[in-house]
């Protein structure tokens, strides 16, 4: 079955905007692990890159994957974005949630398909 044609002139531009937006996260990433060292660069504005690429890059998997969001993976991004939000807020506990969010992100983008596509709310659509 051939795709949709709109689905085809939407896929490229998505697919590179999922990559810029992925560049400017681990960019956010880098500056706020930076700042947690001691570096001369703003934390908040950091968190608030995370917050806002994160949110979009979900909304954009969750367009395209609806039932990602009930897989261990999408769990696994909902609880994410809540602890940088709660970064963003609560400047004492950055150190911490920081390294236990980018621990977490690691063991999930390494684990194999099986693990992350794992039904946690209901079945698979």
């Amino acid at each position: 079955m051939t795709e949709p044609i709109m689905n085809r002139r939407l896929s490229e531009p998505l697919r590179w905007a999922n990559i810029l937006l992925r560049g400017l996260h681990m960019a956010a990433v880098v500056v706020l692990g930076a700042a947690l060292l001691g570096a001369p660069v703003s934390a908040g504005r950091a968190v608030a890159a995370l917050v806002a690429t994160g949110a979009i890059m979900l909304a954009l998997d969750t367009w395209k994957h609806p039932g990602h969001l009930r897989e261990a993976s999408g769990v696994a991004l909902e609880v994410k974005l809540v602890l940088v939000v709660w970064m963003a807020w609560d400047e004492s506990v950055r150190p911490v949630l920081f390294w236990l969010i980018v621990a977490g992100s690691t063991l999930f983008s390494h684990a194999s398909s099986r693990v992350r596509h794992i039904p946690v709310f209901g079945r698979r659509p």
